[in-house]
Order: C-alpha cells, then structure tokens, then sequence
C-alpha cells in the first residue's frame, strides 16, 4: 500500500512504526524540515519537504502537480490538518473520510448543532456574527464564552460577566485578541454560554461506529488557566455504561466512525444531589488527545492509541486485536506546567517539589533542565514546557490530591535569558499583570 503522511505532529508522539509496517509498505512523509527532523534517521521512508507557507492541502497539490503519483491512504495525526488530508484524498480520489464530514468534527459550532440534534445537551450557542447582530441580547444572562470555531489550547479563548460585556467588547475591539480588535476574523468566533462544573474527557478508539476503547478522566484545573499560567492535568476516573452510551451518541452526531477520539465535557454542578449526573457536551476530535494523554491511556488499558488508529485507517479490523489490560488496576494521570507566561527568560528551576519528585505516585519526571530558553507559545510537550509527567495511584482520589498537592506547592525560578540585559531573577509560578490583558477572566475549552 501507498501511504502518504501530512506529518505535521512529532514522529515519538505518533510513533507510526508501531500501527504501519515501513517494510511492508510505501509510506510518505510530507511535512515541513522541521517536521521531518523529528523522524529517526533509519525509518525506511521517503521525506517530502515543504515551504510550510501555505495549508498542507495547498502545497501537498503542487508537489504532486509537479510530480504525479497514486496513494492508497492520505492521512494525518494533527487536529490542524484533518481537513487537508480529507481534501487531498478528494482531490486524489482516495478512500477515507470526506471533507464534510472531518469538518463535524474540526467546527464548533457544526458539532454542537449536531450533537444538540442528536437529544444531546450543549451549552447555548450562537456564530459571533449572528451575537452581535442581536446585540448580545440572548437566552442566557451569566456568563459567556468567546471562542474560535476551529482553536486549540484555549488560544483567544475568552469569558465575560454577562453576554453585553462580551459584545461590547468585541464591538469597542478591546476584548485583546488582535484580530478581534482590528475587526477581522468575526466569523472564525463564536460565543456559548458558561456551564459550571468539574470538565472531564473522553478518551478512546472508534471503529465502524463501534466504540472499542474508553477511558475517562477529570481535569484539575482548566486548559484557559494554563494558557494563563498555572497547573493542570487530569486523573482516570470510572465510568458507567450510560457515559458509554452518551459518548457514542456524541460520536454518531459528528460522525467519527473511525480512529481514535478526544471528547470534552461538563458535569453541571446544577445537577449536583440528583441520582444521574448530567454531562454537557463541549467539543470532540477525531484524533488522539494532548499531553501525556496517550501514555496513560496505555498504561490503564495497554491499549497505544496512535498504532491502532493507524490500523483502521488502513482498513484492518483491530476489535480482536486489542491487548487486554494490565492484570493490576492502577489509576493514572498527566500534569503539566507552564512557561510560556514567562517567555523572554530562561528558566533556572522549581521549588516545593523536592518531595513530590522523589515520590512513589511518579511513573514519568520531565523538567527543563536549568538555562534553557522558556517557550514563547503554549506547549503541553515534555522538553518544552516547563515540567511534564505522569503519577499513579491505587484509587482516583488520591492521583487527584497528589496532583493537587503538587500545583499547590510548586513555583517556578526564572531568569533572564542570556541575550537579555541584566536583571535580578525572579520567582513566579504565575504571569505577570502585564502579559494578560485587562479584561474577564481568559478561559478553558
């Protein structure tokens, strides 16, 4: 089989010698130098570089204007190019899923209109564009949500007091996203109501419709606070066969029929004493979740969800073929903290961790090591970011309290960066008021 890779996400995040057989098969990567830098060097594989100026459909169809051949699967493991790869397999005429239906589950507003169709509860919605035509005069009063259609790490993702602020701020452009605030972009935006409660994800591998793997957890803390600067992560939790049922409904609604999954949702805490929870659908993706989400997937379920993803795109049936779970039950999550806030310094070390680092709970420890250059954009990744890893406990609760204890005990020491003029380091865990800007609170999706 001819296979061609968008190859966007790093090579040890996907690790596709583990679904594909190089030797059996012809595979492609294309992708940018330093994308391609991120392949092992002896991988039996042809490396397609690319400007990375244009989106990947774009330029993957002028390479093969200029240089005609066939593929049997186009494919890609990056959220940011899921379309491209359905609109080359269009273009191509190869098999897999079409744009309209990858575009469910890449828009937030389509999947939320879907899912809502589907019996499903969301949070109120509307496009930006239609918001502010009604003023902000809609059928909720607390607050709101502004966020992209098709984001990512809670980029430009915003909340207001009440539905009026949010349109005065979009419509007065000092809401401090920049394109908002030069009056372009109104139609990637859209604003949805603000439902409170703990958010969990779901986790998985889908095939035929068929949901073959789940594995559910929590967050501690929101990915809009760590676009902020502080702490998260997440802990498995159980789950009941009615959660089963719902997110195979969600995942109907927006057509993921096949590969692995990333679903978000809210358990309302207005529902708080009743004897079901509620959850209120998010978002979802058809592609593996971020940080060390795939780790610990792994470790709970001996399940890699990259490799068997990768096996039913290339039209393999893996129902049988799914290892069985470790005989032990552990309970596992992913933590991360941030640098980015605190970009332009390098960072110099953690305190208040002593303990935690030598700690039973620490199945992975990822820490930058001193002088290096802190990123200058959100990162989940272990060697960019500030600290990575994974714990482990007997029970939820108590990966959930370490993890606790940690973000509650850790600070960041940080320096200036060498090209920088002298100046007395710093500790700081959070950023400083200048780096956010002076509206409500900036959130998490």
């Amino acid at each position: 089989m001819k296979i061609l890779i968008l190859h966007r996400v790093p090579y040890f995040k996907i690790e596709y010698h583990r679904g594909i057989s190089h030797d059996r098969h012809e595979v492609t990567y294309f992708g940018t130098d330093r994308a391609l830098a991120t392949l092992p060097p002896d991988l039996r594989c042809e490396r397609v570089s690319r400007p990375g100026e244009r989106p990947a459909f774009e330029e993957a169809r002028d390479w093969l204007a200029e240089h005609p051949r066939a593929f049997d699967r186009v494919i890609s493991a990056s959220e940011y190019e899921l379309l491209d790869a359905a609109r080359l397999r269009e273009h191509l005429g190869v098999p897999g899923a079409p744009v309209d239906q990858v575009a469910l589950a890449r828009d937030k507003v389509l999947m939320k209109q879907a899912v809502e169709e589907a019996g499903l509860r969301v949070p109120r919605f509307l496009p930006l564009t239609r918001f502010l035509e009604q003023d902000g005069r809609v059928g909720w009063s607390g607050r709101t949500v502004l966020k992209p259609h098709r984001g990512a790490s809670s980029e430009d993702v915003l909340v207001f007091d009440t539905p009026r602020q949010a349109a005065a701020a979009v419509t007065e452009r000092h809401t401090g996203v920049a394109r908002l605030d030069a009056g372009i972009g109104l139609e990637d935006f859209q604003v949805e109501e603000f439902v409170s409660g703990p958010i969990r994800h779901f986790d998985g591998l889908v095939q035929g419709g068929e949901v073959l793997v789940l594995s559910a957890s929590e967050y501690v803390g929101t990915c809009l606070k760590y676009a902020q600067g502080e702490s998260m992560g997440s802990f498995q939790i159980e789950f009941t066969e009615e959660t089963r049922t719902w997110v195979s409904r969600a995942l109907a609604a927006v057509r993921i029929e096949d590969g692995s999954f990333h679903l978000e949702a809210i358990v309302d805490e207005a529902g708080a004493g009743e004897p079901e929870e509620e959850l209120v659908f998010l978002e979802v993706g058809n592609r593996v979740g971020g940080a060390d989400v795939v780790a610990t997937v792994e470790l709970a379920t001996g399940v890699h969800l990259p490799s068997y993803e990768l096996r039913v795109l290339l039209g393999e049936h893996v129902a049988e073929a799914l290892p069985e779970p470790p005989a032990e039950r552990r309970w596992y999550g992913w933590f991360v903290h941030p640098g980015h806030h605190l970009a332009g310094r390098e960072y110099r070390g953690l305190d208040g961790t002593r303990a935690f680092r030598a700690s039973s709970h620490v199945v992975t420890w990822h820490e930058l090591p001193s002088g290096a250059p802190l990123p200058d954009h959100i990162t989940y990744q272990a060697g960019e970011t500030v600290l990575a890893g994974i714990a482990a406990s007997d029970t939820p609760e108590e990966t959930r309290d370490w993890m606790a204890g940690l973000f509650a005990s850790l600070s960041v020491r940080t320096g200036p960066a060498a090209t920088s003029a002298p100046e007395v380091p710093s500790t700081s865990s959070v950023p400083s008021v200048s780096s956010i800007p002076s509206i409500p609170e900036q959130v998490s999706a």
